[in-house]
C-alpha cells in the first residue's frame, strides 16, 4: 500500500508514512497522522479498489462460465 500511495503522488498527504514487514512476513504500512479528510479520502480509494477488485473476479468468473456453456443449450 505504501508504494501504491507514492506511486499516486500521495506521499505529502502521508508524513509519517513507512512500510515494514512484521516477523511472519506479512506487510504493514503505517500512515501517521492524517488529517480527517485525508482519511476520508483514503477510506474512499479503499472502497473503490476492493469494488474494482470484486467486479475483476465476476468478470473473471462470469467468463469461466461462458466458456464452458453448451450454446446449444440455448
Amino acid at each position: 500500500m505504501a508504494e501504491q500511495l507514492r506511486s499516486a503522488g500521495l506521499t505529502a498527504e502521508f508524513g509519517g508514512l513507512k512500510a515494514d514487514v512484521n516477523v511472519i512476513g506479512e506487510g504493514v504500512v503505517s500512515l501517521g497522522s492524517i488529517r480527517p479528510e485525508v482519511a476520508a479520502g483514503l477510506a474512499g480509494l479503499l472502497g473503490a479498489g476492493l469494488v474494482m477488485e470484486m467486479l475483476a473476479q465476476w468478470d473473471s468468473a462470469e467468463q469461466t462460465d461462458l466458456a464452458g456453456a453448451d450454446p446449444s443449450a440455448e
